[in-house]
């Protein structure tokens, strides 16, 4: 870099209160690789999580599979792919499966834009208020490319929520997103919570994985 690009360069970091030491730092600090930064998104509990339930194992291969690199030698990303519900007791390992799925999908080096929420969380969310534009953020979980909805069906049931979770699901499916949605519900009961349009979107666009009968946490593993 020639002098006179350098002083017009510290001119303009100048004129912005921009101390040049500082850029300096953050350049020479190493980059962290794409698994070290999405565990720095994910909860302490679960930044180690390991997939290795058979069905769980095949769904992030078949996401892997059908991922697409956004221009040539660009690293692949996630678009569409199939989705999951995974059904079993509190304490079975659903979640620790399903942030465990999207770690594999970056060990195996596939760009993975995501986002995890708890059903309960989600609608806490939504819920209108002032404010708030919960129409755009409604859209904007419909669209990311790979969703966790968790402990679906914890939340007190009304005719909104069901309203809310059809639009989310029904979206997702149309546009063929991967899903990883977990309850605690047998699906008898999640269809009386959440009603026949939304378990019948959820029966098409997943594949069920049953779980266990067995609290993990009561055996001190990883739930």
């Amino acid at each position: 870099v020639g002098a006179g690009t350098l002083d017009r360069m510290a001119r303009i970091l100048a004129a912005r209160n921009i101390d040049p030491a500082a850029v300096a730092t953050l350049a020479d600090e190493p980059k962290r690789s794409p698994l070290d930064a999405l565990s720095a998104g994910m909860p302490p509990r679960y930044q180690g999580a390991v997939a290795d339930h058979p069905q769980v194992l095949t769904w992030a291969r078949d996401v892997a599979e059908v991922a697409v690199a956004p221009s040539p030698g660009a690293r692949r990303q996630v678009t569409t792919g199939p989705s999951l519900l995974m059904a079993g007791v509190v304490g079975a390992g659903k979640t620790h499966q399903a942030y465990g799925a999207v770690r594999l999908l970056v060990q195996s080096g596939i760009g993975v834009r995501w986002r995890a929420t708890t059903a309960a969380d989600l609608y806490a969310d939504l819920r209108p208020r002032p404010g708030v534009d919960s129409e755009r953020q409604l859209a904007a979980v419909s669209r990311v490319p790979l969703l966790i909805i968790d402990d679906l069906g914890a939340a007190k049931a009304s005719e909104w929520v069901e309203e809310v979770t059809y639009r989310l699901i029904n979206r997702r499916y149309n546009h063929m997103l991967p899903t990883l949605v977990t309850t605690n519900l047998a699906i008898k009961d999640l269809k009386a919570y959440l009603g026949d349009r939304v378990t019948s979107r959820l029966a098409q666009m997943t594949t069920r994985v049953e779980f266990e009968p067995v609290d993990r946490r009561r055996h001190r593993t990883t739930a």
